[in-house]
């Protein structure tokens, strides 16, 4: 029965011995376009229990898989078409305007292959080559980050490869600025600041003006959550300058959003108003709604942190209005999350709590913003006296955070537990 699939069959077993999760049945179109009968050949595997099928995905057990596994992958020649369908489909660009943006989630499903096959590729030729093929690894290395920076905030395996790259490696600044941005992504703020700095030298090296921009326009925000505001409002100035000598709107845009972010988390209020004002009046005719929604986000902090709860919650509702149109699960969250912190500190829990269940349906594939989510419903539990379920939710925030190495936050929730352990046991509990 094998040997009547033809000669594809023991190229596709192959594949399927290669990748940790096997072959997606959903992919088989655009991972196989040259394989028409692949369906076939994949449901006869599972007849001869060659493979078995889990989660959508036709695998096989760990020994056979070490059995069939190529042990030189260039050597396949359809191992070699799966890669180039990967890469294609990483290439794209992300703009989440776009509608391009949605269809890049596959990722969520596919992350643990694409990274065990950029783990085996950058590995060849001792991971350093700078031949075309070589430095395409590379930069699909820096697309995958960015992809599950946006889609499925995890860390990587593939961080001491990139920063054992030389640093006149032509992919080296940008694969260092998307593996930085995992780190800012999970809350581990110290080395999101120290990879995008050496990002930062590599990209003024290379006279990269974009690249420079774009990595000051990301250490500023890195020093913002290390409320390093000056620091930060000096580096998105410096970016803003770039993007206007290179008269580009959408970068100038991006720079007032962070500066907008700096002067709030500095507590110059009115100075955050005008520079998020400034996105929305800079990208009225553009298209570009991203940077809008975040500065409405921005302006609901500003009202609330005056106490115009109505304009704040006026503020954060338009920003849910844009990012519900887009289906941007980032900006959902932060938003629900926001408006939960305003109608708790009224007092509202009912609605307070609502928020906070729907910003965890936009946290179910980012460990950190479900952390988030946990620990502010902790606080809930917590001031309304309710303290056995308060610890159950403080602790899980602990163990989340603990697995992504979010410093702060850990600290936070640990000081919380310790409340309210005291609490539990009849001690006063200083707010």
């Amino acid at each position: 029965m094998f040997q009547s699939l033809g000669s594809d069959a023991r190229g596709l077993l192959e594949v399927v011995a290669f990748f940790p999760q096997g072959v997606n049945e959903n992919n088989l179109n655009w991972l196989f376009p040259s394989l028409p009968n692949g369906t076939v050949i994949l449901d006869a595997f599972c007849i001869l229990s060659l493979t078995y099928r889990s989660n959508g995905f036709v695998t096989m057990l760990a020994p056979l898989r070490d059995h069939l596994r190529s042990k030189d992958p260039t050597s396949s020649p359809l191992l070699q078409a799966t890669k180039d369908c990967y890469f294609d489909r990483l290439s794209i660009d992300l703009n989440p305007d776009e509608p391009g943006f949605e269809e890049a989630q596959w990722i969520k499903s596919e992350d643990m292959n694409v990274e065990h096959l950029l783990d085996v590729f950058t590995s060849i030729d001792g991971g350093t080559g700078r031949n075309a093929d070589a430095v395409r690894v590379w930069d699909t290395c820096a697309y995958f980050m960015e992809r599950l920076n946006w889609h499925k905030t995890r860390l990587v395996a593939l961080g001491p490869a990139i920063e054992g790259l030389p640093d006149d490696h032509p992919s080296k600044s940008r694969c260092l600025f998307e593996l930085a941005r995992t780190f800012g992504m999970v809350g581990n703020y110290t080395e999101y600041k120290r990879l995008l700095t050496h990002a930062l030298e590599l990209s003024r090296g290379q006279g990269d003006d974009l690249q420079v921009a774009e990595t000051l326009r990301a250490l500023s925000n890195a020093n913002r959550l290390l409320d390093l505001h000056e620091e930060g409002i000096r580096q998105a100035k410096e970016a803003l300058k770039i993007y206007e000598r290179l008269n580009n709107i959408s970068g100038q845009a991006y720079s007032w959003q962070r500066l907008a972010w700096l002067y709030y988390g500095d507590r110059q209020l009115g100075a955050a108003e005008e520079a998020a004002s400034q996105v929305i009046h800079l990208l009225s005719d553009e298209g570009e709604q991203f940077p809008v929604c975040e500065c409405y986000r921005v302006l609901g902090n500003v009202y609330h942190s005056q106490g115009k709860t109505k304009e704040a919650i006026e503020h954060f509702g338009e920003a849910l209005k844009i990012a519900s149109d887009f289906s941007w699960e980032y900006q959902l969250f932060w938003n629900h999350y926001a408006l939960a912190e305003v109608f708790f500190g009224g007092g509202e829990f009912d609605d307070a709590h609502d928020h906070v269940e729907s910003a965890k349906l936009y946290a179910i594939h980012d460990p950190y913003r479900l952390g988030r989510a946990t620990q502010l419903q902790t606080r809930f539990w917590y001031n309304r006296g309710m303290l056995e379920q308060a610890k159950t939710e403080v602790l899980s925030a602990v163990d989340l955070f603990e697995k992504l190495g979010a410093t702060e936050e850990l600290r936070a929730c640990r000081v919380t537990l310790r409340n309210i352990e005291e609490a539990l046991n009849g001690q006063v509990v200083t707010h």
